[in-house]
């Protein structure tokens, strides 16, 4: 299905740095909470995310990662996600994060 320009320019995809991991063993599959920063006009956005497969918590910690930040806000368990962190999915959904190539300022837009 072929989207329009303007439907792309929808989506607010930006640049944040993971700044606090936990487990979320309440979550159905298994899964880490990210606090990630996304810049002074942005700011904190919490989220979950299921990469406990391919990531370790010491890995993501101040990691830069490209995320959806203007989905509304979703219940996941008894924790309400802000944002959507960006990956791609091979098989058994084992997820590949995506990444800017270099450090960059936090809440740069991807476009």
């Amino acid at each position: 299905m072929e989207i329009s320009w303007n439907d792309f320019k929808k989506v607010d995809m930006r640049v944040g740095t993971i700044i606090e991991i936990q487990d979320f063993p309440e979550a159905m599959n298994p899964a880490y909470k990210m606090k990630i920063d996304f810049g002074e006009k942005l700011g904190i956005k919490k989220t979950s995310a299921q990469i406990t497969k391919r990531y370790k918590k010491e890995e993501l910690l101040n990691r830069q990662i490209v995320a959806i930040v203007n989905f509304p806000v979703k219940q996941i368990a008894n924790f309400m996600s802000e944002c959507l962190v960006l990956g791609s999915v091979g098989e058994n959904n084992d997820v590949v994060l995506l990444h800017p190539g270099m450090q960059v300022e936090n809440g740069l837009r991807i476009s």
